[in-house]
């Protein structure tokens, strides 16, 4: 199935959105940033700590990232009955994208995978510089999951049964 995934029809499927919706992403988009946050120690806890200091787009990407993520969770929030739509629209981009999300900004030794892979210095070297690629296409994919959900919205629009 071809989606046509304009920003023009994802706002206006956003513009349609109830209330219900809203509140999802409101609850959503703080969640996801503890959920992407904690463990990878950009809010504070006694829980986890970093050998190696934040710089300054992580934060920015753990709040866009967990904006998006909360978009796309909000988009299985049903308003009514659905008939003919895929829930699987996007599902496997979205998951994509808050793992790169999580691989992006996380402390770059503590990766256990480059860590392993590359020794500390490896991962200090070539995987650090690598993060903010990662990070835009963790944003690219994250994003594209948002535009086809919200296409198949304004493309199939399903209207409440009074």
């Amino acid at each position: 199935m071809s989606v046509s995934r304009s920003p023009r029809a994802a706002w206006s499927a956003l513009r349609c959105w109830p209330r219900r919706r809203w509140a999802a992403v409101a609850a959503a988009t703080p969640l996801a940033v503890l959920v992407l946050g904690v463990p990878t120690a950009l809010v504070p806890t006694p829980l986890f700590s970093r050998s190696v200091p934040p710089v300054w787009w992580n934060y920015s990407m753990l709040l866009l990232t967990a904006v998006l993520s909360a978009v796309v969770l909000a988009t299985y929030v049903r308003t009514g009955p659905v008939a003919g739509r895929d829930d699987a629209t996007g599902r496997s981009l979205g998951s994509a994208g808050a793992v790169l999300s999580f691989l992006a900004v996380g402390c770059p030794v503590c990766n256990k995978a480059a860590l392993l892979l590359l020794g500390a210095s490896g991962a200090l070297s070539y995987w650090a510089p690598l993060q903010p690629a990662v990070a835009v296409l963790a944003l690219v994919l994250l994003a594209e999951a948002a535009l086809r959900r919200l296409a198949t919205e304004a493309a199939c629009p399903v209207r409440p049964v009074a």
